[in-house]
């Protein structure tokens, strides 16, 4: 049966071939006839050029200021003029691939007989001319940026009929292209698109790697080795295998002298070189992990994976950024995110040993744009992860988020505000302290949110019971306060605060409707939390965080980018409020980040730790920058007390042990050189 089909795609291929060939020779004359009978369909109806050109080069990601962060690739290629080419090398690949290439058409009847040959299970084989090839890999290639796993394989397969088709069309195309292209068009199309192994796709990526110098300086014994190596590129890669590049490097070397592009001589001095005195590795820099910011690149890289204007899948996303030259802008502030990682290492070092990490993001209020992320770890090489703690799942992020602790008391100090309460207002707080709960039980059930039992409330410090004002509540975090202003504002008003907010669980998930998301439960990315406090600083705009501005193709078309959808979401007499209150814990004397702000510039912010310390926080803001440092257990959650981090002994960690801090590190650099604003004020009294 195997013989019998082998047969049929001999006699088939050999039909259409015979055909094609014909074409070949004489198109104009055959092409009426070809398209009367069908023999391979609609010769002149053919596409005029083929599916992709296949040497569109990287795209770049630049930061705000247009400096490169990263060329992301899964194919590292510049793309280069024939005339940057070494002649050497040119003449190497023709010698060694198809040396009466500039002699013949699409085909070259000498080896048509071996492309003829099948073998029992159908495989079609036997030479190509460069042309052929060439297309070969343009369609293989165009298959790819598609991002179609089932199109690649067809684009690739050998395999009896389908084998056949595949041939036939690339005999096609082949014919088309010898009449509309030069020779030196089509050679150099192959150059930079054939693949050299280790990543390197075209001849210029392959001088790079292996000898570190450009195509347009290779000798004739390190153009030798790469054409040598297009044939079977990672069984003869020089880096892996340097006897089986060698043993190829010499079969070219002795073509080349046959053909006469070299002397004998020359041949015999090229054997003698070694493989190892001829490399010169250089490692390329375009990968997310060779960036200078690598959590930036993949930030980037996750978020445009979303754009539906860049493809119908994820996949056909990231292949059109990986291979469609397009130019990226970021919003990320040269330098910033460096400083970020600075300030965090010096609390939290990289790869500490108590497994405690810390991340960071900055927002700009108005706008949404993510100014920088940072976190202690290493991208690349042992211990090294490539979550990105600072954002959603989505975007690169952790699975979850992590808790946010008493960050979320924004959520319910908005509401209060919401009907007109002034901030002198005071709420009952029951008495509770950290080794004795309240039970605070809610409301009249007036709405779906309140049908909750009763709820357990402790306070990191002790507080006897009875009325405090909102501003001193917030100042020392007092839980069974915002627990019992909870029940007054309704969970329900207190869950849509934080939706309108743009709040949701690192998973993508909504906040869940339990009570205790009003004092933190929930788990969040630093990122969001940053975007929700920016809100507030801008007066009540929310902004959807972005990291992308603009993406520019080759060609120079914009492709559309998912907006910041910058929105009302408080009133800006409740955002002022709010910002009020939130000076609290920074400038009263008992407040949780006392001491902390930043001088000479008005800033507001909260502190926040879960329970047991396992996560911390300090989320704060000035007119013009949002902050949100995270400090905890990124990997297995645990207490963070009785823990030594960074050299120092900590008996429990909170908010203001190494989050406030820290953010006021970053703040204070951000900050630098910018005026100074008034935050949005509603002119309340303080006590």
């Amino acid at each position: 049966m195997r013989i019998a089909r082998g047969l049929a795609a001999l006699l088939v291929g050999s039909m259409a071939v015979g055909v094609l060939a014909a074409a070949a020779l004489a198109p104009g004359a055959l092409a009426a006839s070809v398209a009367t009978e069908g023999a391979v369909g609609g010769f002149e109806g053919m596409p005029a050029t083929l599916p992709a050109d296949g040497l569109v080069g990287p795209s770049r990601i630049l930061d705000a200021s247009g400096h490169l962060i990263a060329t992301p690739y899964s194919e590292d290629r510049v793309v280069v003029p024939l005339d940057r080419i070494a002649p050497i090398m040119r003449r190497a690949q023709v010698a060694i691939e198809d040396s009466r290439f500039y002699d013949h058409g699409a085909l070259d009847l000498r080896s048509l007989g071996r492309a003829l040959v099948a073998t029992a299970d159908g495989t079609i084989e036997g030479a190509s001319t460069i042309t052929m090839q060439y297309v070969k890999l343009v369609l293989e290639s165009g298959a790819r940026a598609e991002g179609d796993p089932a199109a690649e394989r067809a684009a690739v397969t050998q395999q009896g009929m389908a084998g056949v088709a595949r041939k036939v069309d690339e005999l096609r195309y082949a014919i088309r292209l010898e009449r509309t292209e030069t020779k030196d068009q089509i050679l150099a199309g192959y150059l930079n698109l054939a693949y050299y192994g280790d990543h390197a796709y075209g001849v210029q990526a392959a001088a790079e790697r292996y000898f570190s110098v450009p195509a347009s300086r290779l000798d004739y014994v390190q153009a030798a080795l790469l054409a040598g190596g297009v044939r079977a590129p990672s069984a003869t890669d020089p880096l892996v295998h340097p006897q089986a590049a060698r043993e190829r490097r010499d079969v070219v070397l002795e073509r080349m002298a046959q053909l006469g592009v070299i002397t004998p001589e020359q041949a015999r001095r090229g054997e003698a070189v070694s493989i190892a005195s001829m490399l010169h590795p250089s490692r390329p820099q375009g990968t997310c992990a060779g960036s200078p910011e690598p959590y930036e690149c993949t930030y980037a890289l996750a978020w445009l994976e979303q754009d539906p204007a860049l493809g119908g899948s994820p996949a056909a996303r990231l292949a059109a950024v990986d291979r469609g030259g397009l130019t990226i802008r970021t919003t990320f502030r040269p330098g910033l995110s460096a400083s970020v990682r600075s300030v965090l290492d010096s609390r939290v070092p990289v790869g500490d040993p108590s497994g405690v990490g810390s991340a960071a993001a900055v927002v700009e209020p108005g706008t949404g744009h993510v100014l920088a992320i940072g976190q202690t770890s290493r991208f690349s090489g042992p211990g090294a992860t490539q979550v990105d703690w600072a954002v959603d799942r989505a975007d690169g992020g952790a699975t979850y988020g992590f808790q946010s602790g008493s960050t979320a008391k924004l959520f319910v100090l908005a509401p209060a505000f919401a009907p007109g309460v002034p901030e002198t207002a005071t709420v009952d707080a029951p008495a509770a302290g950290p080794s004795f709960a309240a039970t605070v039980t809610p409301a009249e059930n007036t709405d779906s949110c309140r049908g909750w039992p009763d709820w357990r409330v402790y306070n990191d410090e002790v507080w006897r019971g009875g009325p405090i004002s909102l501003w001193q509540a917030t100042a020392q975090s007092v839980n069974t306060a915002f627990a019992a202003l909870t029940t007054r504002v309704g969970l329900c008003h207190v869950l849509s605060t934080m939706r309108a907010l743009g709040v949701h669980q690192g998973d993508g998930t909504p906040v869940p409707p339990y009570p205790t998301v009003a004092l933190g439960a929930a788990s969040v990315s630093p990122v969001t939390l940053a975007a929700a406090y920016a809100a507030v600083a801008s007066g009540g705009t929310w902004c959807r965080p972005v990291p992308v501005t603009s993406v520019v193709d080759a060609t120079g078309r914009a492709i559309p980018v998912p907006g910041a959808d910058c929105h009302r979401a408080l009133r800006p007499a409740v955002a002022a409020q709010v910002a009020d209150v939130l000076q609290a814990p920074l400038v009263d004397p008992r407040g949780t980040a006392s001491g902390l702000g930043l001088p000479g510039r008005p800033a507001a912010g909260k502190t926040g730790t879960t329970d047991s310390h396992a996560q911390t926080w300090f989320v704060g803001f000035t007119p013009q920058l949002s902050t949100a440092v995270w400090v905890g257990t990124p990997a297995r959650p645990f207490g963070m007390t009785d823990v030594t981090i960074g050299g120092r002994f900590y008996p429990g960690v909170y908010g203001s042990s190494i989050a406030a801090p820290d953010w006021h590190d970053i703040m204070t650099a951000a900050s630098s050189g910018m005026p100074v604003e008034p935050l949005p004020t509603a002119g309340g009294a303080r006590r």
